[in-house]
């Protein structure tokens, strides 16, 4: 039979532990955008998260028995905390296992919003690594398991965010917004906005590197992602839930993905309008919001936007405010050819007039010809192609590198570094877990037959290292090579014919 999720929403047991969260009007936002736009402010929950919700729904609904034998949860922060202070609240005792790689600021914590009810693991690599052992703890010790987001209770749970808009805005609303990892979320505010609302529409938003919603509702199948990017670790989930899934091919209407630095725009635009920070996954529905009302060309609708976490690291502030101009179109960054002779510098610098110059790298490439690696402020995102239709009207050759993503977290950095020595060297970014020996641990993984020829790490805060290695590989061994790069397990890019590489590095 199926669930009737409206009754399961409005008869949910959620404030004993959650808020209702203010629905508040984002001013900025609303003025760039042309559109009223509410910010449905989950990141100040005790928490800073919506999870809660859900977690708590599913727990209170337990039967004594299985209360008094305790529950587990696998998450790697938002669930894992809300899992911790229900516990606490309910006199329950949990079982958090968590992935080795989680930040000790997230570990830290659940251990104090839980106390002594709650006993955290570390366990593997990833998400997925500390599910399937939660689930051998499962069994083994009689618990029962909490999960994150395919479970009606917890489903309904998340649902009352969608109940507080609607009491909050009686008025009609013509879209909301809400960010999508495995669909706990949205189900349970889409099943709500459907009942009541119908008009309304529910739009998704996900990372273009953790979209696996999208392409299962494209697919009309789960599909399972071999590989999620890792910025937005909220929402970076392999393979969405069967209920969810099943859920939103019925209530969502459109999904949006958005990119880094998108989110990383959106969360400064938050900041502006709220003086919070959000984290990456707490971003995603306003910058997809953004986007859709840009794609669109909406104007004067009333937009609410679920800004559903702020459990942000303050290391990673600098990696957000480095990449904010350019999602929001305020930076563009080019390298630029020109020749080795006098004057030509000057030149090209009067090319710049007025223009504000965010980041200047030069370096002498031979006799006959320089390269310069060179950011722009901007006002909005066709004036990058401007630009580079303006140095190359000047006879300087002109390559756009506004979304390079080689160029904008390694070759800034490394700009004048050429080796006749580079023979055979192939060039590839990888992404690893962060923690503390892992760049050791991705070292010793190298196979040894090869030489690294160039190699650029940057620590950017984030729950995930970012590495360039140039390694000379020989024409003959290039299967072996890509079987090491099967075998080593992390995502990677080859970067061997990227234009920027070949004028700076090559």
């Amino acid at each position: 039979m199926a669930t009737n999720y409206l009754k399961k929403i409005l008869s949910a047991r959620v404030y004993d532990v959650a808020r209702e969260t203010e629905l508040q009007l984002a001013p900025e936002l609303t003025k760039r955008l042309g559109n009223q736009i509410l910010l449905k402010r989950e990141d100040n929950q005790p928490v800073f998260s919506f999870k809660l919700r859900g977690a708590y729904n599913k727990m209170v609904n337990l039967p004594p028995e299985a209360l008094k034998r305790g529950v587990i949860a696998a998450s790697a922060g938002n669930h894992a905390q809300g899992v911790a202070l229900a516990a606490a609240k309910m006199k329950c005792k949990a079982v958090i296992v968590m992935p080795l790689t989680t930040p000790s600021l997230k570990v830290d914590a659940v251990k104090a919003r839980g106390g002594s009810w709650v006993e955290v693991i570390l366990h593997g690599e990833s998400y997925s690594d500390a599910f399937q052992y939660s689930e051998l703890l499962e069994k083994k010790r009689g618990l029962t398991f909490v999960h994150p987001f395919d479970d009606p209770d917890v489903i309904a749970g998340q649902g009352t965010i969608a109940l507080e808009i609607f009491a909050q805005h009686p008025a009609p609303i013509d879209a909301i917004f809400v960010a999508i990892g495995g669909g706990g979320l949205i189900a349970g505010i889409g099943e709500y906005v459907k009942a009541v609302s119908p008009k309304t529409k529910v739009i998704g938003v996900q990372s273009v590197d953790s979209d696996a919603m999208r392409r299962s509702l494209e697919a009309n199948k789960r599909i399972e992602m071999k590989d999620v990017g890792l910025f937005s670790d909220g929402t970076a989930v392999k393979l969405v839930g069967k209920e969810t899934f099943r859920i939103c091919k019925r209530v969502v209407d459109d999904i949006i993905t958005v990119d880094t630095d998108e989110i990383c725009a959106a969360i400064n635009d938050v900041f502006t309008d709220t003086r919070s920070i959000l984290e990456p996954a707490g971003a995603l529905a306003i910058a997809g919001m953004k986007k859709y009302v840009k794609k669109h060309r909406l104007k004067k609708k009333t937009l609410v936007a679920v800004a559903c976490g702020a459990n942000m690291n303050f290391s990673r502030l600098r990696f957000v405010a480095e990449r904010a101009d350019v999602g929001e179109s305020r930076e563009a960054v080019f390298a630029v050819t020109i020749p080795e002779e006098r004057g030509s510098f000057k030149r090209f610098c009067e090319l710049l007039g007025n223009r504000n110059v965010t980041e200047f790298n030069y370096r002498i490439a031979d006799q006959s010809e320089a390269h310069i690696f060179i950011g722009i402020a901007t006002q909005k995102a066709t004036d990058s192609t401007e630009i580079a239709k303006h140095f190359r009207k000047a006879k300087f050759s002109t390559i756009d590198l506004t979304h390079d993503e080689l160029a904008k977290s390694h070759l800034r950095h490394m700009v004048g570094g050429r080796s006749a020595l580079a023979q055979d060297e192939l060039l590839y970014r990888f992404e690893f877990p962060e923690r503390p020996g892992a760049l050791m641990r991705f070292l010793t993984s190298m196979a040894p037959n090869w030489n690294i020829s160039l190699f650029h790490y940057r620590n950017h805060g984030a729950d995930y290292g970012r590495i360039l290695v140039g390694i000379q590989v020989p024409k003959n061994e290039q299967k072996q090579f890509q079987h090491f790069l099967a075998s080593l397990g992390y995502p990677h890019w080859n970067e061997t014919d990227n234009p920027a590489y070949r004028l700076f590095l090559k």
